[in-house]
């Protein structure tokens, strides 16, 4: 699925993902209102699905996703976390970062254009969700 730079693909967000970012929002207003503001730009335009529903093609919080800088054609592997889990190394990435809430219920094949530091924007493709965290629900 290819998506139109500039706009946002649709996304999908699990219930149990979904509580427990909007727990994180909440502690995130007073400190962090820029980044709590853009999660929750994110999470509002989520279609929301519980957990044993999510394909095995979207990208969930503990997923890791191999994805395509599409500008500079590098390619990365990463796994999507929560705060305070993202150290010990570049094969993590916060829920929080830019890149993170980019991530965030994209399946394979999706792009998003998204700004990151230094003032450009990233083409990301989504290229495969190596692995999944099982959902019991």
């Amino acid at each position: 699925m290819s998506e139109t730079r500039g706009k946002r693909p649709e996304i999908t967000v699990s219930t149990a993902d979904l509580d427990r970012l909007e727990g994180l929002l909440g502690e995130l207003r007073a400190g962090a209102p820029e980044i709590a503001d853009g999660l929750r730009s994110e999470l509002d335009r989520a279609r929301i699905v519980e957990p044993d529903e999510v394909p095995k093609d979207v990208v969930t919080m503990n997923s890791t996703v191999r994805f395509v800088d599409e500008e500079s054609g590098k390619e990365f592997e990463r796994t999507l976390c929560y705060p305070g889990e993202a150290t010990g190394g570049a094969d993590k990435v916060s829920i929080l970062a830019p890149l993170g809430s980019a991530l965030l219920g994209l399946s394979v094949g999706q792009r998003i254009d998204w700004p990151v530091p230094g003032g450009r924007t990233a083409h990301i493709r989504i290229l495969e969700v190596v692995s999944q965290p099982v959902h019991r629900a």
